[in-house]
C-alpha cells in the first residue's frame, strides 16, 4: 500500500489516481511503487511527482501531460437520464402527462407556500372605530355639512336574499355575520350624542340636536335635498363657524367582525367560516351560466360596459372596452390551460394574479382616481384603481362586479386609511348545484375581493364596511358617496382614525402572496 502525497490518503498497488482527492498520481510504476513502499517505511525518498492543480472542477493532468474531465462520463449520463426521462415524458398518454404536471404542480405550490411573503389577519375581532373631524374657518361665517356613514349589517349572503343557506327554496342555516354595528356615538362641544346603530328610528331636520356652539346633529334616511341622506342611512353633523373659529367632532363607530371565506381551497384557514360552501376552479360554473343565476339580478345591474362616468378628462371608472383592457383580458384567457378559457373562477382569480403581478401600488395616486384602463397603462394604481382594473377586466366576460367603501387597519388595528375594493358574483356549475340539491338560480357567491391586500373571495375584520354599492343606473348614489361634503370658502377639514376597545378572537392566520396554477 501506498500514500497520496497531496491529501496523504493510502493508496492500492498501481493506482493511477487517489480515489479520495481525484488527484492523478504521476510516475507510477511496478518499481517504484517498491520505491514509494520502502518511503513509506521511512528508508527512502518518494518517487511520485506531483502533478499541475486542476484548473476548473474536475480537470486534471495526467502523467502523460494531457488533462482529462473525471467528471465528463458523470455530466454525460445526467444529460442521457434527462433525455430519457423527457422521452418518456412525451410517449405517455395525455391523461398521464396531465397527472404529472398536476403533481408537479403541487410541488410547486408546496414551495411556494413555505417561502412566499404573506398579510396576517385575525380570525375575529370587536373594536370602537373613532373618525375624529377637525374643522377651521379662515374666512367669513361659514359652515359645513358632512355625511356620516351609518354602516350596515353584512352577512356571508350580503346582496343576495339566497346564497347557499337556501336549499330548494327552503330556509336552512342562517347567513353569518360578518360586521355587525354594536354602537354609535358623536362627541363634539364636550358632550355625547348616542345614534341608533340602524339609523332608525329616523331624526328629521326638524329635529336637530343643537349643541352649545350652534352645531347641528340629525340622522333622517334616505331623500332627496340637503336634510336627507343621498347615499344610505347616515348621520349628518352641520358645524357653523364664525371668522376665525375652529372645532372637532368624533363619530365612534362600535363594530364586531369576523373574518369569512367564499373561497375552498387548500390555502383556506381551517378556522375560518365558509370553506365548506365556497367556490374553487372545480365547481365553477361558466361565463354562460352568469344570467341564469340569482334571476340575472346582478347581472343586469352591474356588468355594464362602461360605468360612472366622472366627466372629462377622467371618464368612466370602469370601461372593459379600452383597448388595453380587452388584449389584457385576452392575454389572461390565453394563458390559462385548455378548457378553463370560459370557466368565470379560473378568469377571475387570474385577473386577480395578473394584477398582482404587473401593478404596483401608488402612495401618490392623483386625487380623482385613474380608471381602469389608466391604471393598466400606468401600471399603478392605489385601491381605488386596481378595483377599477379588476372590475374593468371582469365585465369584458360579464362577470357582475360592485364597491365596496370603507376603511383599513393593520393587524394591531393602529393604523388606519380610507379604502375601496369590491365584491363579484360567481355561479357554481349545474353539476355541482344539481348534485347537492340546491335551485340553479340560487347556486352562486358574493364574496369581496381586495386587490391590494391580497384578499381572494376573503372578509377580514381589518376592513370596515361603510358602504357596499347599491343598484343605481345613473351612479348617483356612487358619486354622491364619494363626495360626502357641503363647505363654504374658508372652511378647512382634516380627518384622522384612531381605534379604541379593541378585543381578538380565535388567533391570527396567514394569507400568503403567490399566484394560483391551475396545470
Amino acid at each position: 500500500m501506498g500514500m497520496c502525497p497531496y491529501c496523504r490518503a493510502t493508496t492500492e498497488s498501481g493506482d493511477s489516481i487517489c480515489y479520495s482527492c481525484g488527484r492523478v498520481l504521476a510516475n507510477l510504476s511496478s518499481s517504484n511503487y517498491r520505491l514509494e513502499q520502502q518511503f513509506n517505511q521511512g528508508s527512502l525518498a518518494t518517487s511520485y511527482k506531483m502533478t499541475t492543480k486542476p484548473s476548473e472542477k474536475g480537470l486534471v493532468q495526467t502523467h502523460t501531460g494531457r488533462t482529462k474531465n473525471i467528471l465528463k462520463r458523470r455530466k454525460n449520463r445526467f444529460r442521457s437520464f434527462v433525455m430519457l426521462s423527457l422521452v418518456a415524458f412525451i410517449m405517455l398518454s395525455p391523461q398521464a402527462r396531465e397527472q404529472i404536471i398536476a403533481q408537479w404542480a403541487g410541488i410547486q405550490e408546496y414551495i411556494q407556500d413555505a417561502v412566499s411573503p404573506y398579510h396576517l389577519y385575525p380570525v375575529e375581532a370587536s373594536y370602537t372605530l373613532e373618525k375624529t373631524v377637525f374643522v377651521s374657518n379662515s374666512g367669513a361665517n361659514g359652515y359645513m355639512m358632512e355625511n356620516l356613514a351609518i354602516p350596515p349589517a353584512v352577512s356571508s349572503t350580503q346582496g343576495s336574499p339566497y346564497g347557499f343557506e337556501y336549499t330548494n327554496g327552503d330556509p336552512g342555516e342562517s347567513p353569518t355575520s360578518i360586521q355587525i354595528t354594536t354602537a354609535i356615538s358623536i362627541s363634539i362641544d364636550g358632550e355625547e350624542y348616542v345614534v341608533p346603530t340602524t339609523g332608525l328610528p329616523t331624526r328629521s331636520a326638524s329635529e336637530k340636536l343643537v349643541t352649545a356652539n350652534g352645531h347641528e346633529i340629525w340622522w333622517p334616511g334616505v331623500g332627496s335635498g340637503d336634510d336627507f341622506c343621498s347615499v344610505s342611512n347616515c348621520v349628518k353633523v352641520l358645524v357653523n363657524l364664525g371668522p376665525g373659529q375652529s372645532t372637532s367632532f368624533t363619530y365612534s363607530v362600535g363594530v364586531h367582525s369576523t373574518s369569512y371565506s367564499w373561497h375552498n381551497g387548500v390555502r383556506v384557514d381551517s378556522r375560518i367560516s365558509g370553506m365548506e360552501n365556497g367556490i374553487n376552479v372545480d365547481n365553477s360554473g361558466n361565463f354562460s351560466d352568469i344570467p341564469s343565476r340569482d334571476n340575472g339580478q346582478k347581472f343586469y345591474e352591474f356588468s355594464d360596459d362602461k360605468w360612472y362616468d366622472r366627466g372629462s378628462p377622467a371618464g368612466f371608472a370602469i370601461n372593459s372596452q379600452a383597448e388595453v383592457i380587452l388584449s389584457t383580458a385576452e392575454a389572461i384567457s390565453a394563458d390559462l390551460p385548455e378548457g378553463l378559457q370560459d370557466n368565470a373562477y379560473a378568469f377571475s382569480r387570474a385577473a386577480f394574479d395578473y394584477l398582482h403581478k404587473n401593478i404596483a401600488y401608488d402612495r401618490f395616486a392623483p386625487v380623482v382616481a385613474r380608471s381602469g384602463p389608466s391604471c393598466l397603462n400606468d401600471g399603478q394604481g392605489d385601491c381605488d384603481e386596481q378595483t377599477n382594473a379588476f372590475l374593468s377586466l371582469l365585465r369584458v366576460k360579464g362577470i357582475p362586479g360592485w364597491f365596496v367603501f370603507g376603511a383599513l387597519t393593520d393587524a394591531n388595528f393602529e393604523d388606519w386609511e380610507a379604502h375601496a375594493w369590491g365584491y363579484i358574483q360567481l355561479p357554481m356549475s349545474d353539476e355541482w348545484c344539481d348534485d347537492n340539491n340546491i335551485e340553479r338560480e340560487s347556486c352562486f357567491v358574493n364574496g369581496a375581493v381586495d386587490v391590494v391586500n391580497n384578499k381572494w373571495l376573503l372578509n377580514t375584520p381589518t376592513g370596515y364596511i361603510d358602504w357596499i354599492e347599491e343598484s343605481d343606473e345613473t351612479a348617483t348614489k356612487l358619486n354622491n358617496f364619494y363626495h360626502p361634503i357641503i363647505q363654504t370658502n374658508g372652511i378647512e377639514r382634516e380627518r384622522s382614525y384612531s381605534t379604541s376597545n379593541v378585543e381578538l378572537a380565535g388567533g391570527t392566520y396567514q394569507v400568503k402572496k403567490y399566484p394560483e396554477t391551475f396545470w
